[in-house]
């Protein structure tokens, strides 16, 4: 048989790579694309990101199981880093999470200073409750915990707010505060701290909730007209409306039927993680959609505060929901309440995947 000569010298040179390339197929050109926004994504985050501190967050956020969990590998790896930038460039890609129906926003949330006693008396006399001893837990589909309280061998669900208000719940009183109001949004905020007229400070975190759904006070009172413009909406608006509309304050409260149940606790905030948060750092994030021990990027930006870094999934919150929605733990202090009060922003989310 005889080979034309284009055919022959293929045919000797074929074995050191000299063999036509097939031409790049869309899955080669869509991993080429997708490489490229990475690397401009990371080295815009790279821009104002401190490698080294983030390395040592991420040192202790792997303190957590879920996180190792997450990271198996780099969990181990990053305690051997030399170079924190290439660690972060090296190890992970990131990729960016889509939106679904639900709407794509940051918010924030802070540790509020409440006024208390341990003994009750005309000034402090709202009860910051540990959780029930009546309170029960199971699970149920798709692993999903549900609460209530059994009467006669029956599930029951547990008192509303509005129940709890007029029942006595068989439930220690961990302190006594002196304003309803801070009480309630200490439980939107799921921790706080309590000083006693000694000047003694108590840490209080979340222990339980009576599970009913988390209903938004701020989206009630739009509803009902008290507000006309969404935007208009903050903790601080909430709050200043209700001191003066006294006389609807526990009406207007108890349309939220959710109520959080406190601990005491020896440090200060701690997220569902099981970890301390660190202010502008960590972000409650439905884990339906993002496991918790996640890094993430984020980017956002509001009139009042603006913020593309990398953050760690470390809590979670029962007004949380979908996959592009995040709530930034602020911190402690008037500058944390006020920006928490007033952030509500779009939002963009990117994971970090290891790549090995």
């Amino acid at each position: 048989m005889r080979y034309s000569l284009p055919l022959l010298i293929c045919l000797l040179f074929m074995l050191s790579g000299c063999a036509p390339k097939s031409a790049p197929t869309p899955q080669d050109e869509a991993f080429v694309t997708s490489l490229k926004a990475q690397n401009e994504r990371f080295n815009a985050l790279a821009e104002h990101e401190n490698f080294d501190e983030l390395l040592l967050l991420f040192r202790q956020n792997c303190a957590a199981p879920l996180s190792k969990k997450a990271y198996p590998n780099v969990c181990e790896q990053a305690l051997h880093v030399k170079d924190a930038r290439a660690f972060f460039q090296n190890s992970f890609e990131l990729k960016k999470i889509q939106p679904n129906d639900q709407r794509s926003m940051l918010t924030g949330y802070y540790e509020p200073l409440l006024h208390g006693s341990m003994k009750k008396s005309a000034r402090f006399k709202y009860p910051v409750y540990a959780k029930p001893k009546d309170l029960v837990a199971i699970v149920g589909e798709h692993d999903k915990k549900m609460r209530g309280r059994s009467v006669k061998g029956k599930m029951l669900p547990y008192y509303t707010r509005a129940e709890i208000e007029k029942h006595k719940i068989n439930a220690e009183v961990l302190c006594y505060v002196d304003d309803k109001i801070d009480l309630f949004f200490m439980e939107v905020q799921g921790s706080g701290r309590v000083e006693f007229e000694d000047g003694k400070v108590v840490f209080i975190g979340y222990a339980d909730s009576n599970g009913h759904p988390y209903k938004s006070l701020g989206r009630e009172m739009f509803n009902r007209g008290i507000f006309t413009n969404l935007e208009d909406i903050s903790l601080q608006s909430i709050k200043a409306w209700l001191v003066a509309h006294p006389s609807q304050i526990d009406a207007m409260l108890n349309t939220n039927p959710s109520y959080v149940f406190f601990r005491k606790m020896e440090q200060r905030a701690t997220g569902s993680l099981g970890l301390v948060l660190t202010p502008e750092r960590s972000v409650a994030v439905d884990r339906s959609f993002i496991p918790l021990g996640s890094l993430l990027a984020v980017k956002s930006e509001s009139p009042n505060y603006k913020v593309d870094k990398f953050v760690f999934a470390q809590d979670t919150g029962g007004a949380i929901k979908g996959p592009n929605r995040a709530d930034m733990f602020m911190g402690y202090g008037e500058r944390a309440q006020w920006i928490a009060g007033e952030l509500k922003a779009p939002l963009e989310v990117w994971i970090m995947q290891p790549k090995f």
